[in-house]
């Protein structure tokens, strides 16, 4: 055995400079991979959202009775059931949703020169006479006129960039409708014959895999399905409500813009913790503009809401269902933003309910009496 750790040791250390030497091509060789299998993995995560939808309208009394006539194609009832829901959603996207937030962009942009004009003036009005003022200015060196020329210039010039990087992103869709086509046929075909699927998944792993493993592997996975589900579901029910509930507390007190901030604190609520704090922060400059005033019952509104959102409405549709401490949110927010975006804000939090569930299950299994003899 010890004449033959050299040779090992050889071996891996020209398995290295090999990997080294191509790398260029091995790195290649993943992209393309990753390019041809991106439609497929798209299609799994389509699938994965039908599903949610497809098995709640297989539920239903008419579809799981074995006697019902309907039982026999519940499963096409359902996939057509999900395809139209999906659609209806995403028709109330394009149709009400989007242009509301296009226009409440609009608006916070055409706003931010007059609102720096507005505090330029407001600066010019104020007594900088006194002599530790001007002293305490001069001595920080700043030239203030061109630095607020240039604060204006560089948020005015975001309009432009805004717009190209729209005009940018709708010729990338254009390149992506194949794939997306791909995906959902795929998506489908996952669908419908998921059990069938199931069944020789569980086939191959209890054949390959030790029986101990596949327990363990079944407990993880479906912790992890109900994680996922539970937090979707209730964070796109939570974003609905406090969509409306803003909308209509704006009308009641006649706030303006009320259709367009409500729907775009709906749309970031779908972040976790910090998105309802941003379409506020956003919504209170679009009322600056308009009235200062209002811009603080504005605010007195939100402040209040959030107070009814964090102890009646999160704890009940999502809070309670991940079983994630709040601190722990916040963290997987940030940390998720910071690798992965919006989209790492979204994924990261019923990743780490998943991570929080088994380990919280592991520790009490391990730290419970043991049985002790029966008498």
């Amino acid at each position: 055995m010890t004449n033959k750790k050299p040779w090992l040791y050889l071996a891996a250390i020209a398995a290295l400079l090999l990997l080294l030497k191509y790398s260029d091509a091995l790195l290649g060789g993943v992209r393309l991979l990753a390019t041809l299998l991106t439609p497929l993995l798209l299609g799994c995560a389509v699938a994965y959202v039908l599903n949610i939808i497809v098995t709640r309208i297989e539920s239903l009394p008419p579809l799981r009775d074995p006697s019902s006539r309907l039982y026999r194609v519940r499963r096409p009832i359902s996939i057509v059931g999900a395809l139209v829901g999906i659609t209806v959603i995403v028709a109330l996207l394009v149709i009400i949703i989007i242009p509301q937030l296009a226009d409440a962009f609009r608006v916070v942009l055409l706003g931010v020169p007059p609102a720096v004009n507005s505090f330029l003036n407001w600066l010019d009005t104020l007594d900088l006479s006194q002599p530790q003022l001007e002293e305490w200015l001069r001595a920080l060196n700043v030239n203030w006129p061109d630095l607020f020329k240039r604060a204006t210039s560089y948020l005015t010039s975001g309009v432009g960039n805004v717009f190209n990087s729209a005009v940018s992103l709708l010729g990338a869709l254009g390149g992506t409708v194949m794939q997306g086509f791909i995906a959902l046929i795929f998506a489908l075909y996952l669908l419908a014959g998921k059990d069938r699927l199931n069944r020789q998944f569980h086939a191959l792993a209890d054949t390959y895999l030790p029986e101990r493993f596949t327990r363990r592997l079944w407990y993880v996975l479906a912790t992890a399905h109900d994680t996922f589900t539970r937090f979707f579901v209730g964070q796109f029910t939570e974003a609905i409500i406090i969509g409306v509930l803003c909308t209509l507390g704006m009308a009641l007190f006649r706030l303006p813009y009320a259709t367009m901030i409500g729907t775009l604190v709906g749309a970031t609520a779908l972040l976790p913790v910090v998105g309802a704090y941003l379409g506020a922060g956003i919504g209170a400059f679009m009322i600056l503009t308009v009235n200062p005033l209002q811009a603080l019952v504005f605010l007195i509104f939100i402040a209040v809401l959030q107070q009814l959102e964090g102890n009646l409405i999160y704890p009940r549709v999502v809070g309670t269902s991940i079983g994630l401490p709040g601190i722990w949110v916040l963290a997987a927010v940030t940390v998720g933003g910071g690798i992965g975006g919006i989209a790492g804000m979204l994924l990261a939090v019923p990743v780490t309910a998943t991570f929080y569930r088994l380990l919280r299950t592991d520790v009490q299994r391990r730290q419970a009496p043991p049985a002790g003899p029966q008498d």
